[in-house]
């Protein structure tokens, strides 16, 4: 699947979880920016979206600010979204994950605002509290919708299953690499660093059975993503 069918295709994941969200009881507001942390996770291909944004936007100088945050300890995942659905589905342990770190704030947060924000990666889209977590220091999340976000999760993953998953920074600073990039783009690329970890297509979708039948109308979304080539 080429980059500009993979672009369209996260278009409209991005759209039907947008349309999810108005109906939800969000207390998210601009400059509430306490969520937006160095630890946020995603995929390449929601990093090559960023990319040519930066790029098209005459943003590039942000690079700089990435880069520096790279000093910093940061949450770097050891298993993508779709393998954990495969081992839980299988029984087997999970690999332990550092959740001690500590939350330092988004390198690319200016003024507690988001530069990129209409492009900003799911994992930044889905922290959707019912309650001030300025205020109380933690978020709140209905768990429907952490089921839902897990789904979306899933397809992301699949959607770029030729591509890597990983840390914000890191996966910023390998879509600025030229050389990288150029890999990426012909789908050459063979490995990708020792801080990202391989994408995987969907071998298991686990759902709570309370949500089974709630979730069908998302899920069908998802199933039912056709790509016109006036979008390619």
């Amino acid at each position: 699947m080429d980059l500009n069918t993979k672009l369209a295709i996260l278009d409209r994941i991005y759209k039907i979880y947008n349309d999810f969200a108005k109906g939800l009881d969000i207390a998210c507001k601009r400059y509430c920016a306490h969520c937006c942390t160095y630890n946020v996770t995603m995929t390449t291909i929601e990093g090559y979206k960023i990319a040519l944004y930066l790029e098209s936007n005459g943003q590039s100088d942000l690079y700089a600010k990435v880069r520096k945050a790279t000093s910093q300890k940061r949450f770097q995942p050891k298993v993508s979204t779709n393998r954990l659905a495969e081992l839980c589905e299988q029984g087997k342990d999970v690999p332990d994950e550092d959740s001690g770190i500590n939350r330092g704030a988004c390198p690319l947060l200016t003024d507690n605002e988001c530069p990129i924000y209409p492009v900003r990666p799911f994992g930044c889209r889905c922290f959707v509290s019912r309650i001030g977590c300025m205020e109380r220091g933690y978020a709140e999340i209905d768990p429907f919708v952490l089921t839902v976000n897990d789904l979306l999760l899933q397809y992301i993953e699949h959607v770029d299953k030729d591509g890597y998953f990983g840390n914000l920074t890191d996966v910023l600073l390998f879509v600025q690499s030229q050389v990288k990039i150029k890999s990426y783009r012909k789908e050459t690329l063979k490995t990708a660093d020792t801080v990202m970890i391989k994408n995987q297509p969907i071998k298991a979708i686990l759902l709570p059975p309370e949500h089974k039948v709630k979730v069908k109308p998302i899920l069908h979304a998802l199933q039912s993503i056709k790509i016109s080539k006036t979008h390619i």
